[in-house]
């Protein structure tokens, strides 16, 4: 009788140490799925008459179709290691009137538009040499629960845990 309850007990841990829970879905391949910056650094803004102006790149590799882009523009640094960087969209104020950046992407591309109640043409300083942080945010942490100021660039860093130190600066 004892033989057969310490069968009982063995037979019984083997089982419940051997079971699995239901299988997660897949990844995409190729696709990271971790937080990532990347930056375009002193670029241009092209123009063709459909779109106006604009800076348009393809993501290699591609986003999950729930991750979700930010983009922020370095509007001033405060010394060479300190830029100020502010969400896009965002609007500009100036004395001849107003400048608007604003984007949009899919999980292929992205593309940074700049429109103005004036001829941009005449002001360069909003249309060359711009610099942008492009926050790439997996779809997977929209359960958190606590909400962060996605306007702080400082604070998405800090909220996603996402290391920004050595930033991959893409052409």
């Amino acid at each position: 009788m004892k033989s057969l309850g310490l069968f009982l007990v063995i037979l019984a841990a083997t089982v419940f140490t051997s079971c699995e829970g239901p299988q997660g879905p897949s990844g995409a391949n190729g696709t990271n799925i971790e937080s990532e910056v990347f930056e375009l650094r002193n670029v241009n803004f092209d123009y063709n008459v459909i779109d106006g102006f604009n800076i348009y790149r393809t993501l290699t590799p591609n986003i999950l179709d729930s991750d979700v882009l930010l983009i922020y523009r370095m509007t001033d640094l405060i010394d060479a290691n300190t830029p100020v960087w502010k969400l896009v969209p965002n609007a500009v104020y100036a004395e001849f009137g107003e400048v608007n950046y604003d984007f949009d992407f899919s999980k292929e591309d992205f593309k940074i538009y700049v429109s103005a109640t004036y001829d941009l043409n005449t002001t360069p300083a909003f249309l060359d040499n711009q610099t942008f942080r492009i926050v790439i945010i997996p779809g997977y942490f929209s359960d958190k629960k606590i909400p962060v100021d996605k306007s702080d660039y400082n604070a998405v860093i800090k909220y996603y845990n996402i290391n920004d130190s050595n930033v991959k600066v893409i052409k």
